[in-house]
């Protein structure tokens, strides 16, 4: 069939990996992991070098891509959720798929949710952050005491597994979801469809890896089956839909985040250990959808994205060994830092109608940019206009540009701001913000100033050299006062 005979507009594909650093690639510099499919991606499109997710964990990342809004305008000021958290984005706001759906697009969700749930408890309430406030659904820790009580709420035996839950993906715009709750070290250790569990949560997980936290699972479960079965699903959706309509589908897989436990096909692809099996695993799920997409004759018709919710951590979890690997390439930092590894994302993206093979761009992108660009996409245009993000269609095609001046937003896992704005970059914090040593403390009186040309790995820092660039900078920092930030 000829794709053009049905619609202008194109199908839209987004692959996000969990924790996949800048370097992890092969287009990217990677030569202990193989990414053959990303790579192709990257060679017949176009591969951006200077895309940022609006924070360096999780759960703030994924609020931002999915609604072009940056997290800490929400109830989320710092950290990440668990997999019993509620649910975060707002009742009502505008989602890629909602807007999508609006635009006639068949839309699903297939993997790793991470921005809460409306659980239905025991006794029948359902929590709401909107009524609790933040501080409940901050568990950035792995060695938060057991008495807590929002620690001891996500083992799970308080909910009733047997009701549906709210506020999940169906609620956002999607017609199809088929995931987990979190990531696979919080419970529940289950697979979801639609709005509700796939079978009962009803016993002690089995075998836990390390990071893993007490929780109950499905009869059956293996994490190493995750995204093997991801791909399955988003395959077998992508097959069902009708050639007259085009679709969104937002693929978010597990790997290569912790625990990492890809499947036995998947064990020795890399040189750099079981994480970088799971980022092979990433780049195989990226070349699963594509044959999919060959197959139906829709891949030139598709604008697919493969992208990152923020850095990686170093090495293997809990070992210093790196396999002489560079999973975040030549940026200071990893996951939960404010340092650029901590959120400088790989990024490529492939559309043969309008995307140039082999382009490479230096553009300043933001992952609260995906909303707009797919407003552009499909029609929309600039009836969807959102908080903190900007159309970046132009920089994929090179008809165009974004505001090289722009002025871009990070977060930090403990909640340390960073502004970036033309070569600049003031962190409002003394440390890493994150993992890395040392963390340091969020604060505006002491921090980090860095000139991004001439200092691009954030070694020199000017913050008492330049007080009016950092007074500057700190001005671009306007929340309002519902954003409730100091």
């Amino acid at each position: 069939m000829d794709p053009s005979s049905r619609t202008a507009k194109p199908n839209i594909v987004v692959i996000l990996a969990d924790d996949m650093g800048w370097g992890d690639v092969g287009c990217y510099g990677s030569t202990k992991i193989p990414t053959p499919n990303m790579d192709r991606l990257a060679a017949e499109g176009a591969r951006l070098t200077n895309v940022h997710s609006a924070s360096s964990v999780c759960t703030p990342s994924r609020y931002a891509l999915m609604t072009g809004r940056y997290a800490w305008r929400g109830v989320l000021k710092r950290g990440v959720l668990r997999g019993h958290s509620p649910a975060i984005i707002e009742p009502g706001r505008t989602t890629i798929a909602s807007m999508l759906r609006e635009q006639g697009y068949g839309t699903a969700a297939i993997g790793k949710w991470h921005l809460g749930l409306g659980w239905r408890r025991r006794d029948g309430s359902v929590r709401n952050a909107f009524e609790t406030g933040p501080e409940p659904l901050v568990t950035h820790s792995d060695s938060a005491p057991a008495e807590r009580p929002e620690v001891r709420d996500d083992y799970g035996y308080e909910i009733d597994y047997s009701s549906p839950f709210v506020g999940g993906p169906l609620d956002y715009g999607f017609d199809r979801f088929f995931g987990i709750a979190g990531t696979l070290n919080t419970p529940p250790y289950c697979f979801l469809d639609q709005d509700r569990t796939l079978g009962i949560p009803n016993r002690e997980k089995e075998i836990y890896y390390v990071s893993q936290r007490p929780g109950l699972q499905t009869p059956g479960w293996r994490d190493d089956e995750v995204d093997v079965r991801f791909a399955q699903e988003a395959c077998h959706w992508i097959r069902r839909q009708d050639e007259n309509k085009p679709f969104f589908l937002y693929v978010a897989t597990s790997s290569p985040h912790i625990p990492c436990v890809p499947p036995e096909f998947a064990r020795g692809r890399s040189e750099a250990g079981t994480r970088g099996d799971a980022v092979w695993m990433v780049d195989w799920v990226v070349g699963q959808v594509m044959e999919v997409l060959d197959d139906r004759g829709l891949a030139d018709d598709t604008l697919v994205i493969v992208t990152s919710d923020n850095g990686a951590i170093y090495g293997e979890w809990g070992s210093p060994e790196t396999y002489g690997h560079a999973s975040n390439g030549p940026w200071r930092g990893q996951k939960a830092d404010i340092w650029d590894g901590g959120h400088r994302e790989p990024f490529v993206a492939r559309w043969p109608r309008s995307i140039p093979a082999g382009r490479v761009s230096d553009a300043p992108v933001c992952l609260t940019d995906l909303l707009p660009t797919f407003a552009e996409v499909s029609g929309a245009g600039k009836s969807y206009e959102v908080e903190d993000g900007l159309n970046a269609l132009g920089v994929l095609t090179g008809l165009g540009s974004i505001d090289p001046h722009r002025t871009m937003i990070h977060h930090s896992g403990n909640g340390t701001f960073a502004i970036r704005r033309d070569e600049w970059k003031a962190v409002l914090g003394s440390g890493s913000g994150g993992f890395s040593v040392p963390i340091g403390a969020s604060t505006r009186s002491e921090g980090q100033l860095y000139n991004l040309v001439d200092d691009p790995g954030e070694t020199r820092n000017l913050w008492h050299e330049l007080p009016e660039i950092v007074a500057a900078l700190i001005g671009e920092l306007q929340p309002r006062e519902e954003d409730g930030i100091p």
